[in-house]
């Protein structure tokens, strides 16, 4: 049961309390609609390119960092950074004096592919030479079929220009040692990642063809590809899944799950009473210190560009930030079923029951009572369930990017997230239901 609440005067009272209608049509098309989304996104440049498409098809501007901007009210617009960073944001027609924010980030842990990456081995095979990117389980990369993706720089009618590029086939593997060779495997093996983690690209007789394959994919010729951020990413496709479809598992949900559900509600939300900011950032999971991460000044810049083109003043600004709200929205440790006891003895959060709302007393997290009051008042209003999540006292957790990001923008701001199994996994798992959850919120936030 929830409260549902009707607005009197200039607040909202409880009046009533009413059972979750079962929206299961709704829950399932937005879940496969995130697949879909997740499938055209193998890395961080793809998920950005595909959300740039989507505000230009929904008839948003494009802006360009390095060029003058033209704004008005009543306008729609977007700008990227880097290729990997998007904010999105509309200024309604009457004059309002807020803003409302939502941040998440476009990369997952995953590997990336070095310089100079083919390493021949006796003769028999080629494997290519990756480093980590993140925090990731390493155990889950084995044994699935891997491909590569992300962007080149290339040489094109004398000018340097960028190329997304995804190998869109079953293309490399990590294989695992066999039990016979390694009796210890399933009493904890130390996985050495510049040693076991090498992924096998072909026999000894397709050495060079690498980069001949990517170009091809890429629609360039070889001698043209002068810079590249290429990526692994898990092929397997992604999942509903479950006794009743309740599950649904994929690569990439931390965090592109957020990314999508916060599209969704901000292009499905009025953006009628403050100046909606969708915000997706990179490079959180490698602590977010880059031109198009949570510290960079990406945000800040494109807010004052926006106070600037209201022809508001700098003291202005500030007075609209301090009236303004941020929804950091990253991912959420669910309780493990086979785990239960590495879960807080009562901020337990599961599957399919709504957004979690975060905290932490020493600061990993920016919620406070202030920030938890107003996104527990949001769900209520938007009939939406909530739960909380702190870690164990004896178990440090994770941090992200909300209070990364206030030291370049500070607003009241509230940490939460989606339920998930298998964080950091090349294939994690989430409840079908939390993605609508968190988009129908946003879209009330939106309002």
């Amino acid at each position: 049961m929830i409260p549902v609440y009707h607005k009197e005067n200039n607040g909202y009272i409880c009046l009533e309390y009413k059972r979750i209608e079962d929206n299961g049509d709704m829950y399932e098309k937005t879940a496969e609609n995130l697949l879909n989304y997740l499938k055209m996104s193998p890395t961080a440049f793809q998920a950005v390119n595909v959300m740039r498409e989507r505000f230009l098809k929904e008839g948003f501007t494009e802006l360009k960092e390095q060029e003058r901007w033209k704004l008005q009210k009543g306008g729609r617009y977007f700008v990227t950074r880097n290729s990997s960073a998007l904010i999105a944001f509309s200024i309604p027609e009457t004059d309002v004096w807020k803003f409302h924010i939502t941040a998440s980030h476009s990369d997952s842990p995953t590997f990336k592919i070095k310089e100079n990456p083919e390493m021949k081995v006796q003769d028999a095979y080629v494997r290519l030479n990756v480093e980590g990117y993140g925090g990731m389980i390493m155990s889950s990369w084995f044994d699935r079929p891997l491909s590569v993706a992300g962007r080149l720089v290339v040489r094109e009618n004398g000018e340097l220009v960028e190329k997304l590029v995804n190998v869109d086939r079953d293309f490399v593997m990590i294989p695992s040692l066999a039990i016979h060779m390694n009796r210890e495997v399933n009493n904890g093996y130390q996985l050495n990642p510049q040693k076991d983690l090498l992924p096998l690209f072909g026999c000894g007789d397709t050495e060079g063809k690498f980069w001949t394959i990517i170009a091809e994919s890429a629609g360039v010729r070889e001698e043209d590809i002068l810079g590249h951020d290429l990526f692994l990413y898990n092929r397997c496709a992604g999942s509903i899944w479950g006794a009743d479809r309740e599950f649904l598992s994929a690569g990439r949900l931390d965090d592109l799950q957020r990314a999508f559900a916060s599209m969704e509600g901000f292009l499905n939300g009025k953006k009628e009473s403050a100046i909606a900011v969708h915000c997706v950032l990179d490079n959180e999971e490698v602590g977010s210190g880059t031109k198009q991460g949570a510290a960079a000044t990406f945000l800040r810049d494109t807010l004052l560009r926006m106070n600037t083109g209201l022809r508001r003043s700098y003291e202005e600004y500030l007075m609209t930030l301090a009236c303004s709200f941020m929804i950091s929205a990253d991912n959420a440790q669910a309780m493990h079923p086979n785990y239960t006891e590495k879960a807080d003895p009562v901020n337990r959060p599961v599957l399919n029951q709504g957004p979690v709302i975060k905290f932490s007393a020493n600061q990993k997290y920016c919620t406070d009572a202030v920030s938890c009051a107003y996104f527990k008042n949001l769900c209520q209003k938007a009939g939406v369930p909530y739960q909380t999540y702190v870690n164990r006292s004896d178990i440090p957790g994770g941090s992200t990017l909300g209070n990364i990001s206030t030291s370049q923008v500070a607003v009241n701001m509230v940490d939460i997230g989606l339920p998930q199994l298998s964080m950091h996994s090349s294939y994690e798992t989430a409840g079908v239901k939390d993605t609508w959850f968190l988009s129908r919120v946003l879209e009330e936030f939106y309002a």
